[in-house]
């Protein structure tokens, strides 16, 4: 394990948010099965991560009440239900768009249903992180999402965003440390609504299972 690995960890514990190290997809799998029961209620948000890692194959092996918000063929009225389930569900399954030597959370969303379920609703927030997602402060993180997550991301979920055409923000033409704000100003924007998950009050809510392989954006 690196130094910078080991001061991660440290850190997110002091923040009351439990970390675990895995050394590869395999063992990642294994710990997610171990916090996992029987019928277990379970939803997640959009992740690479998960469907790399193997998490997604578990949640959605019939152990457990999976809501699939974008298994296909799924109606309105069937994703508006795996949105509402949520809260007070087990389980919440996703990753963080960056995770910092601090011990902090650094996410975006378009619609804000994933760092809404991180901050409230779901009894336990599990989230899988790989080596990329590793940056050193929340600076470093808002760079990463502008420079790597925000664009792959729309060229994944065919959104006609510029940073799709461009390779990362458009802000970055003008500013190498663009503020949050800066960027597109259209309906396709994915980065709206920010989240830095710091010191939690509800001890080991969130979890944080970091894995030594480099997993989605």
């Amino acid at each position: 394990m690196s130094v910078s690995i080991e001061k991660t960890i440290k850190n997110l514990e002091l923040n009351n948010i439990k970390a675990y190290y895995a050394e590869n997809k395999a063992e990642v799998c294994k710990i997610v099965s171990d916090l996992l029961f029987d019928g277990a209620v379970i939803t997640a948000g959009g992740s690479v991560s998960l469907k790399e890692s193997g998490v997604w194959d578990i949640i959605e092996s019939g152990k457990y009440k999976f809501y699939d918000r974008a298994k296909p063929g799924i109606t309105d009225e069937e994703r508006l239900e795996a949105f509402k389930a949520a809260i007070g569900c087990d389980f919440f399954f996703c990753s963080s768009n960056a995770v910092t030597e601090n011990g902090e959370l650094v996410n975006v969303d378009g619609t804000a249903n994933r760092i809404s379920s991180i901050c409230f609703g779901p009894k336990n927030v599990i989230m899988i992180a790989g080596i990329n997602k590793l940056v050193k402060n929340v600076d470093e993180g808002l760079l990463r999402i502008k420079r790597t997550a925000a664009p792959k991301n729309t060229e994944r979920l065919k959104i006609d965003a510029p940073c799709r055409k461009l390779g990362h923000c458009v802000s970055l033409l003008k500013n190498a440390c663009p503020d949050m704000t800066d960027g597109c100003r259209g309906n396709t924007r994915i980065c709206c609504d920010y989240l830095v998950s710091a010191m939690q009050r509800q001890k080991y809510r969130i979890k944080v299972i970091i894995c030594n392989e480099p997993l989605g954006y």
